[in-house]
């Protein structure tokens, strides 16, 4: 069902389907055929389309039923991280079920807030809220996060946080991403600059047999300058380079329709 919701929503948002071609060809152009491109823009609605109706799975079923179908892999990692006494950032993307993954922090054991920015479509906001506190997460408005988060990792909550969506010029910088200049949002490096929190990349992804694995790896390392500003470039472009490699090892299960490169560098 998931997968027909998918090729419906393919061939009805057509602009959608545009962004993400133009997206795919940006990212892997030189590396892959058109056919090929295509294909990952195919399946890349599908995946939407499953997450879709697993969403739903998860909000009239109970969410054991749901979680039973999710493993978790490094949990030393994040133990690590937790062990420190700040807290933890967690570094993560629109990938694989993203709103599935936030749900799985129950596994871990550690409570969890989650930054967003809400929904312009109030019925959407009012599901997407119910299906992210269904299981206990904190959900942190992203236009005035900073008091709440600062207030969770003084509580030794784990806070996630979606590094992969363009931002404003005002709120972003400049990095790299598939090659090419990315305006990235640097609230992330503030943060973990500002407390020494570990930032700790959480993904999870789509398997066969409608399972999912999440997974935990090592903290970035971070080695501060002094300098904010490039100690800021520094840290972002290490997070974004976790996301496009991850991004590189599953493309069909990251969110093409977004306009990742909508914001440009200024001209020289």
């Amino acid at each position: 069902m998931g997968r027909r919701l998918g090729d419906l929503a393919f061939w009805m948002l057509r602009g959608r389907r545009t962004v993400a071609r133009q997206n795919l060809a940006l990212a892997f152009g030189r590396e892959r055929a058109a056919g090929e491109l295509a294909c990952l823009c195919r399946q890349s609605f599908r995946q939407l389309g499953m997450t879709l109706v697993e969403a739903c799975a998860f909000l009239f079923t109970p969410p054991t039923s749901v979680l039973s179908r999710v493993k978790v892999e490094g949990m030393e990692h994040l133990t690590s991280a937790m062990a420190q006494g700040k807290g933890a950032l967690f570094l993560t993307a629109h990938f694989g079920n993203w709103e599935l993954l936030a749900a799985s922090h129950v596994l871990t054991g550690f409570p969890l807030s989650v930054v967003v920015r809400p929904l312009d479509h109030p019925v959407l906001e009012w599901l997407a809220a119910r299906l992210r506190t269904r299981s206990g997460a904190q959900v942190i408005d992203k236009r005035r996060a900073l008091p709440e988060v600062l207030s969770a990792l003084r509580r030794q909550r784990m806070v996630g946080i979606m590094l992969d969506q363009n931002a404003s010029r005002r709120e972003g910088v400049f990095v790299p991403f598939f090659g090419v200049p990315a305006s990235t949002s640097k609230g992330l490096a503030l943060l973990a600059l500002r407390t020494g929190t570990p930032v700790v990349p959480v993904f999870i992804h789509r398997e066969s047999g409608g399972r999912h694995r999440v997974i935990i790896d090592p903290a970035v390392p971070l080695s501060p300058t002094g300098d904010r500003e490039r100690d800021v470039v520094l840290a972002t472009a290490a997070f974004t380079r976790v996301i496009e490699a991850k991004v590189r090892q599953y493309p069909d299960q990251w969110f093409w329709l977004h306009r990742r490169w909508k914001t440009r560098p200024p001209r020289a």
